[in-house]
C-alpha cells in the first residue's frame, strides 16, 4: 500500500506551531484525533511517549517518524507535518527535525506497520524530495509531492 493511499490530505500540517518535541507529538495527535474521533487522545500520546523513551524516532536528515500501535484501531493512520524552523527531536544526528510522519497502527498489524515505516523512510531519504517538501507552499502541494515521488509497492 502506498503512503498516499494511507495519508488523508486533511492530515497534513503545512506548518507546525509546536516548538518542542512534546508539543509536536500533541499537535500531530490532535490532527489525527480530529480525523479519527474514536481514538483516545491521551492513549495515543501515552503510546508515542512510551516509544520515544526507547529512543528518539528522529531518524536524522531533518526527519522524524513518531509511531506506535493502538488496540482496536481499524486501520493504519498517518499524519504528515512540516516545521520550516525545525524542532529539537533528539535526532540521532543532532539536527533539528523539520519533516514529521506520525504513524499509528492497529496492534496486530506488524507487517503493514513495518512496510509503511520503510516506505516513509525510503521516500524521505531522498534529499531532493525533502527539499521539495520544505519548499512546498501549502498542504495540497505537499500531498502532490508525496504522490508524485512514491514508488509502486
Amino acid at each position: 500500500m502506498k503512503i498516499s493511499e494511507l495519508l488523508n490530505p486533511q492530515a497534513i500540517i503545512s506548518e507546525l506551531s509546536a516548538t518542542d518535541k512534546k508539543e509536536v507529538l500533541a499537535e500531530l495527535t490532535d490532527t489525527l484525533v480530529a480525523l479519527v474521533p474514536e481514538l483516545d487522545r491521551n492513549r495515543v500520546l501515552e503510546v508515542l511517549h512510551e516509544r520515544e523513551k526507547l529512543g528518539s524516532t528522529g531518524i536524522g536528515d531533518g526527519v522524524a517518524i513518531p509511531h506506535g500501535k493502538i488496540a482496536k484501531l481499524g486501520e493504519l493512520q498517518l499524519v504528515f507535518a512540516r516545521s520550516t524552523k525545525g524542532v529539537d527531536f533528539e535526532s540521532m544526528d543532532g539536527q533539528l527535525a523539520q519533516l514529521f510522519f506520525l504513524l499509528i497502527a492497529p496492534e496486530g498489524a506488524v507487517g503493514v506497520h513495518l512496510k509503511t515505516l520503510a516506505r516513509i523512510s525510503k521516500l524521505l531519504k531522498d534529499v531532493n524530495i525533502r527539499k521539495q517538501l520544505l519548499a512546498a507552499k501549502d498542504a495540497a502541494a505537499i500531498y502532490q509531492i508525496i504522490l508524485a515521488n512514491e514508488t509502486s509497492p
